[in-house]
């Protein structure tokens, strides 16, 4: 009974020193494909990252800059951040100024474009001053407008939709201006905002969850921020109306935990079914 004791306190010993002092600084690059019937001309490949929070503990602009190398190192066609860039409390880190998490996503580099969306904890700091920060670094926020990307048949549209959970979020006025047959990409930092998607999306990405941060076998998420349920809380979106994959983020918030949750960056090139 004894030894039973001990290995069972050094079990658990050992996923709490996994889980606060290893997995949040594991950095993944995870790979996907999504093969669009629809889709014509050459595959797209885009990356994503959310949840940064910098200033979280492992979070900090070294990791930062990890996660700019590892997205430039993919050659994508796109980027695409879907928001909060910032932290303001997380327990052991320490707030980093928007205008010096900027200076870094500046270096990131793709032909059409690098694009965000406000998070909660943007909006919580000072939704403006992130704002400005980013597009004076050369990246620009879309909260709730559409735009035409460059493409050869001129159909390729990114739309984004603000924070849900600040009252941001504007899915209407996001699609107001996007054409019935375009072919449409979506950046949300909500999920909870998926099931507003129209039906020429070819793809939406989606953060704010960190994919619950502790995930655990056959239960997933135990807890998921917002109006999204549980099963919302990482990856491809179940039932979502059309192709949605919510990213477990970089950063943390509230604990600086995780478990069976790395922090991942996201490269999906998408085409048509023989690509």
């Amino acid at each position: 009974m004894k030894r039973t004791r001990l290995a069972l306190a050094a079990l658990v010993l050992g996923i709490a020193a996994w889980s606060v002092g290893i997995e949040p600084g594991w950095l993944q690059q995870r790979q996907l494909v999504l093969a669009a019937p629809a889709w014509t001309g050459r595959p797209l490949t885009i990356a994503v990252a959310a949840d940064f929070h910098v200033g979280a503990p492992h979070a900090g602009l070294p990791m930062l800059q990890r996660v700019v190398d590892e997205l430039n190192a993919a050659h994508p066609d796109l980027i695409l951040l879907p928001g909060d860039f910032v932290i303001e409390g997380v327990r052991g880190g320490q707030p980093v100024a928007p205008e010096d998490i900027a200076g870094v996503l500046a270096r990131l580099q793709a032909p059409l474009g690098v694009f965000a969306t406000l998070g909660n904890h943007d909006w919580w700091l000072d939704g403006e001053r992130v704002r400005k920060a980013l597009e004076t670094a050369g990246i620009q926020v879309i909260d709730n407008r559409a735009l035409p990307l460059a493409s050869a048949d001129g159909r390729l549209w990114l739309a984004g939709i603000g924070d849900d959970m600040t009252g941001h979020a504007r899915p209407d006025a996001a699609f107001a201006g996007v054409p019935a047959d375009a072919r449409l990409i979506v950046i949300m930092h909500d999920p909870a905002n998926a099931v507003a998607l129209p039906p020429q999306t070819v793809v939406a990405f989606a953060g704010h969850t960190h994919g619950g941060q502790v995930r655990l076998p056959l239960i997933g998420a135990l807890i998921t921020p917002g109006r999204a349920p549980r099963r919302h809380s990482w990856g491809w979106i179940p039932d979502a109306p059309t192709p949605t994959w919510v990213t477990a983020g970089i950063g943390t918030s509230i604990l600086p935990i995780r478990f069976n949750c790395p922090p991942e960056a996201v490269v999906l090139r998408v085409g048509g079914k023989d690509d």
